[in-house]
Order: structure tokens, then C-alpha cells, then sequence
């Protein structure tokens, strides 16, 4: 697999694993990575533990033990460069939930960076943009 398709599987496989609250695997993904709110600069959380812990906090979880999204990730514009990169892609999270019809609550930007660690291709920060905002009630624990 060439640097972009391994660079972009990585944005992927964290959309899967935020929609299946699958922590574990998150904070594996997650491990090298700051969260940073795109807006203000301002550091959500550093590492894999701090980054679920952070999404424990203000991510509500449903009766199936999930958040009941699917987080689409569309559009990457990838810039490889040795052991970096950069993406900047665009997201739309859908959710369906007991007392929600199927709809998008949010939509945005991620600019992300990626570097070579160990041979593989780890996300080291993510700046999240939200550009569109809909009805978040069933998802995030406070109001944004």
C-alpha cells in the first residue's frame, strides 16, 4: 500500500473505532496524537488515554454501547513528505437514536498530521473544525 492510501486508512480506522466506542482500539490509534480544538488552539487532550478519557467525558454512549454515529470522512488532500504528512479532509457525523430520526448533527474540518513511527503511519494531531452544527442533544454531553 503507497504512503497516501496507508495515510488515509489511518483517518478511517479512527471513524470506525470512534462509532463502535471501541476505546481500546482508539487509544491505540490515538497514541501519539494531541487533540487540538481547531477555533481556539486550545488542547483537548494528549495521548491515547487522554484523548479516550477526553471523548468518555463528552460523548454520550447509547444502550448498544455505542454512540449511535457514523463519522464519514470525505475529500483528503494528502501531503506526503518523507516521515510526515498532512491531511485536510472534511467530516460529517450522522447519528440515529431512540428519540432521533437518522440525521447529521455535525459537520467540519480535520486537519491532520501523520509521521512515520516505528514504520507505521501514527497520527500525531488532529485539529477538529466545526463549521456546521445541528442537533448534538443525543450526542455530546454539554452544549457546543
Amino acid at each position: 500500500m503507497d504512503n497516501v492510501a496507508s495515510c488515509t486508512n489511518v483517518l478511517f480506522e479512527i471513524a470506525e473505532a470512534m462509532d463502535a466506542a471501541a476505546y481500546d482500539t482508539l487509544e491505540s490509534l490515538l497514541e501519539h496524537a494531541a487533540l487540538v480544538d481547531g477555533a481556539s488552539g486550545s488542547v483537548l487532550a494528549e495521548g491515547g488515554a487522554a484523548a479516550v478519557a477526553h471523548f468518555r467525558s463528552i460523548v454520550k454512549i447509547h444502550p448498544d454501547g455505542t454512540w449511535r454515529t457514523k463519522h464519514v470522512t470525505t475529500n483528503p488532500i494528502v501531503a506526503v513528505n518523507d516521515n510526515e504528512a498532512t491531511i485536510r479532509s472534511m467530516y460529517t457525523v450522522f447519528q440515529q437514536t431512540e428519540t432521533l430520526p437518522m440525521q447529521a448533527i455535525i459537520a467540519g474540518r480535520y486537519h491532520d498530521t501523520l509521521r512515520r513511527i516505528d514504520g507505521t503511519w501514527r497520527l500525531v494531531e488532529r485539529r477538529y473544525f466545526a463549521d456546521l452544527i445541528g442537533d448534538l442533544s443525543d450526542h455530546l454531553t454539554f452544549d457546543l
